[in-house]
């Protein structure tokens, strides 16, 4: 059974590849293994707020081709 810390290490690749057509980020998880899990938590956190802000971003984005 995987452990916490690697299921998170495991959640932070999966965000990273969340966008089709980009090299597949792979991270070695021994780079990741001295980082407590809230710090791992930490990064999930910012790559889901980087992730919304980018979605609301592109919404705004496509408002301006909508017709009146």
């Amino acid at each position: 059974m995987e452990s916490t810390k690697e299921q998170l290490i495991n959640d932070i690749q999966n965000l990273l590849n969340r966008y089709d057509g980009l090299k597949p980020t792979i991270i070695n998880p021994a780079l990741l293994q001295f980082m407590d899990e809230t710090t791992l938590l930490h990064i999930i956190d910012s790559l889901l707020k980087q992730q919304e802000k980018s979605n609301e971003d592109n919404v705004e984005w496509l408002q301006q081709f909508k017709s009146v």
